[in-house]
């Protein structure tokens, strides 16, 4: 990776200050959640752990044995919550799959690498719980923006016989990363995000789905055109060492780093019908 000056990756990674109307996006996505939690009382909060936040927001199928949608939130995994996204939900439960949102610690409370274990955890529990919400545990597909991204990256990459031996080397099947970042190495240089996240030459590679030997699932890869060179890097990553495992790589036009996710909740958008397609589902 070629190093470049601090000032160089805050103008890259630091997305608010990159976006003007960042203020109104963040409005938009609280205002379209309390609508989305409004319509679904049926949603249930559960927990997959003790930690205060290893909670998960379930919205139940509506037919059983339907496929599962996990969505993992962002926020450079040290901000945002999973009520900041509810709005992914209605869409997927319209179009017939079970959703779950889990939430996890955040940093500097704890280590990137804890959060990445707590979703381990989290999936474990909707591998085991699924069913009885609807779900089919055969047929689990991860969706994350930003950090989410990346740590949906890394349960499609994770090896789950290692986990547990009962667990199929394939728990997940897909997965679906919306602006994810894949190789943390950059984030030790980055000024505003480095003193949070206390990544380390050690522990930084050991947390880059890119390097890990490629997946038993699918990938796809969606970035905002009007996203940073460095977005657009961390988005070709996966291709280079997983080669045909990336199934699809979605570039756009007009997006940035944060309304992109619009796309994700907009029935009839590419990034929608791609995720339907990874579901095994097809927009009406």
């Amino acid at each position: 990776m070629t190093v470049h000056t601090p000032a160089w990756y805050d103008e890259q990674y630091n997305s608010r200050a990159r976006i003007p109307d960042h203020p109104s996006i963040l409005q938009h996505w609280a205002d379209a959640s309390a609508g989305a939690l409004a319509r679904h009382p049926e949603m249930l909060e559960l927990a997959y752990g003790a930690a205060p936040r290893e909670k998960m927001d379930v919205f139940p199928a509506r037919e059983k044995n339907a496929p599962v949608f996990v969505y993992l939130h962002g926020g450079y995994w040290r901000a945002l919550d999973k009520r900041d996204h509810s709005f992914v939900a209605p869409p997927m439960v319209d179009a017939g799959a079970l959703v779950v949102l889990p939430d996890y610690s955040l940093c500097p409370q704890v280590t990137v690498e804890h959060i990445v274990l707590q979703t381990v955890r989290a999936l474990w529990w909707v591998h085991r719980h699924a069913a009885d919400h609807g779900g089919d545990p055969r047929r689990i597909v991860v969706a994350g923006h930003s950090a989410g991204g990346h740590l949906a990256t890394m349960m499609l990459a994770c090896r789950w016989q290692q986990v547990h031996p009962d667990l199929p080397p394939d728990l997940v099947k897909a997965a679906l990363s919306v602006s994810g970042l894949y190789e943390l190495e950059a984030m030790r240089h980055t000024p505003f995000l480095a003193a949070e996240l206390g990544l380390t030459a050690s522990s930084a590679p050991r947390l880059c789905p890119p390097w890990m030997p490629p997946p038993a699932g699918q990938l796809a890869v969606v970035v905002g055109g009007d996203e940073s060179e460095e977005f657009h890097r961390q988005a070709t990553l996966n291709r280079e060492n997983w080669g045909t495992k990336v199934v699809a790589s979605e570039v756009v036009a007009g997006r940035n780093h944060m309304d992109v996710l619009h796309e994700l909740a907009r029935p009839g958008s590419n990034t929608h019908r791609l995720a339907l397609d990874l579901l095994g589902l097809r927009a009406s």
